[in-house]
């Protein structure tokens, strides 16, 4: 990418070294590093940039970055320069250049899509989806300050407990999202160090609100009021997050706006609302898996608890984890999901609920401003 984001939110040049606009926002220009390498050997240069980005902008791509690179009307290369110019000014562009699709590719990796080719501190050795990838260091890399270890090897354990076990046998040396429920028990461990940061992540259950009985705003509102977010705070967090408030910014974004109200729970208003959506009683299917994300299960049969004490028949249905993103998530109109965040808020928007979205979470569509 032509930058990282740090923790603190500030950016960390990497491909880019320096870059300005316009007082409109609409022209920016990315000096690209000299002698960066690409792990083939090959130098990388601002075409190799513009090509990646084109590349995004294929439609038939379907890539996850096509909400940042369509509003790009041109691009040109001024020797070690990268100019782009977009439709509409965007302040935000640099941080939405740091996006994890938007890996710069030798010639944009059209030739070889699958070689996995980039210009970071590590190269592929070898990758089985859904089971393995092999990283080893990249010696060419411009930066000496990062990359120490030889091999990077990351294993995918879909099951928490047995992820949970090989931490602690020795068998793998870190493992991410740890369950929060043992969170404290693992803490006790002297040879376990639990990090926590506050993050953009978010758990939540997504409705698709053109899809019966979603497409109903009463009944969308009786269940965002009958959903108990402390108490899943509390219960399936452990006390280590923060509530939701039906929008998918945290506190954890630059500029989050926290005079807005917290929606709490309120079974009396939930059922008033139910009732109002003229809902004919039959079960409202809620679907989730353990994978989805951490203590989805019992976060959804919490849900289902307060839903049913507000009188709406609210019905969990457990999915398997495998084939869970394919055949469940932005298929089915009720289920459990996940995001990561991302750097600015534009960018969660513009990626999980334009109306244009390839991601689009919730199926909104608006056809008058075509945004959410």
């Amino acid at each position: 990418m032509l930058f990282n984001v740090n923790p603190d939110g500030s950016l960390d040049g990497r491909i880019a070294e320096e870059f300005s606009s316009t007082p409109d926002s609409k022209e920016w220009t990315f000096k690209i590093r000299s002698g960066v390498e690409f792990h083939n050997g090959q130098t990388l240069t601002a075409e190799d940039v513009i090509a990646t980005y084109r590349r995004h902008t294929d439609e038939n791509s379907q890539s996850g970055a096509m909400g940042i690179v369509q509003g790009i009307e041109d691009m040109r290369a001024e020797g070690d320069k990268l100019v782009i110019n977009l439709g509409a000014g965007n302040i935000d562009l640099p941080y939405m250049l740091a996006d994890y699709h938007l890996v710069i590719q030798p010639g944009g990796g059209i030739d070889a899509p699958a070689a996995g080719i980039g210009a970071g501190p590590y190269k592929v050795k070898s990758f089985d989806p859904g089971v393995r990838v092999v990283f080893t260091k990249f010696e060419n890399y411009f930066d000496s300050s990062v990359g120490h270890a030889d091999q990077v090897e990351i294993i995918v354990i879909n099951d928490g407990t047995a992820r949970t076990a090989a931490l602690q046998s020795g068998q793998i040396h870190m493992m991410n999202r740890v369950d929060p429920k043992i969170a404290d028990l693992l803490r006790a461990s002297p040879n376990i160090e639990i990090k926590q940061v506050s993050g953009r992540g978010q758990f939540l259950f997504i409705m698709h609100c053109d899809t019966a009985p979603f497409d109903n705003n009463d009944l969308r509102m009786a269940l965002k009021m009958a959903i108990n977010r402390q108490e899943m705070v509390d219960k399936i967090l452990g006390g280590l997050g923060s509530r939701g408030n039906d929008f998918p910014i945290n506190a954890a974004y630059p500029l989050f706006d926290d005079t807005i109200p917290q929606r709490e729970y309120d079974p009396v208003a939930a059922a008033d609302y139910y009732k109002k959506s003229g809902h004919d009683g039959s079960p409202i299917i809620l679907r989730t898996a353990p994978g989805a994300f951490s203590g989805a299960v019992d976060a959804a049969n919490l849900f289902a608890a307060s839903a049913n004490a507000a009188g709406i028949p609210l019905k969990i249905q457990v999915e398997p984890d495998d084939g869970y993103w394919d055949n469940v998530w932005n298929v089915e109109p009720f289920c459990a999901s996940y995001w990561n965040g991302r750097p600015v808020q534009d960018q969660m928007y513009t990626t999980a609920y334009l109306s244009t979205a390839d991601w689009n979470d919730t199926n909104f569509y608006n056809a008058s401003s075509t945004s959410c």
